[in-house]
């Protein structure tokens, strides 16, 4: 698998992006985000989960990119790699789920619950990751367009049955790709705020953020 990796002097976290269907490492949405993430601080990694093989096969069938189970695998398997790293093993790992993507990434904080920091959802299908969503261990955001109204429904489905601390924000004036004016930057906010307080521990604060994220009581934003 392909991905770009950057790891700005001091980060104190590293987020993890899902793109999401017939997307890649290159969208110009999750490359804005990532570089206003990175300003916060935040390493940033992009991935295809497919292979250039895979990718191919895709472009016939439109299958694997809703193989929910394969791409959860592989940001596990991403994830694990980088614990491995010695320039990212220290870091507090996030992910950013854009579509399809968004359902990869909870089946993912579902299968490691007390490894992942936090989760933020761009125009998600949280939907897909299904009966795993109750299990997700990670404060997760759900970030999604006022104009965008089936996937606000499943939003708030998908919302009732986490167990974590969550919030469901609604951009106003925004359809799915927020490519309105505006939207996008309050997208790349939103993230980095919540990324920046889960992940990145307040000055003098050496509690590891996922045992910090443990003492709060769930929100029902």
């Amino acid at each position: 698998m392909r991905g770009n990796l950057n790891i700005p002097a001091g980060a104190r976290g590293l987020v993890l992006f899902a793109h999401g269907t017939g997307s890649s490492r290159h969208s110009p949405r999750n490359r804005y985000v990532a570089g206003v993430l990175r300003e916060g601080g935040l390493a940033t990694l992009l991935l295809d989960l497919l292979t250039e093989e895979e990718e191919a096969v895709d472009l016939r069938t439109r299958r694997l990119r809703f193989d929910i189970d394969l791409l959860a695998d592989r940001l596990v398997a991403v994830m694990d790699w980088l614990r491995e790293r010695p320039d990212t093993a220290t870091l507090a790992i996030g992910y950013f789920g854009a579509s399809t993507g968004a359902g990869a990434a909870l089946v993912a904080a579902a299968r490691r619950p007390h490894a992942v920091g936090a989760v933020v959802s761009r125009g998600g299908r949280p939907d897909l990751a299904g009966d795993a969503l109750p299990a997700v261990g990670a404060p997760t955001l759900l970030i999604v367009g006022g104009y965008d109204a089936p996937v606000i429904e499943m939003n708030r489905e998908a919302l009732a049955q986490l167990r974590v601390e969550k919030e469901l924000v609604i951009v106003p004036g925004a359809t799915h790709l927020f490519e309105e004016p505006g939207t996008l930057e309050e997208v790349a906010r939103l993230a980095r705020r919540w990324f920046e307080q889960h992940l990145a521990p307040a000055a003098g604060d050496e509690t590891a953020p996922k045992e910090r994220a443990g003492l709060r009581s769930p929100s029902t934003h």
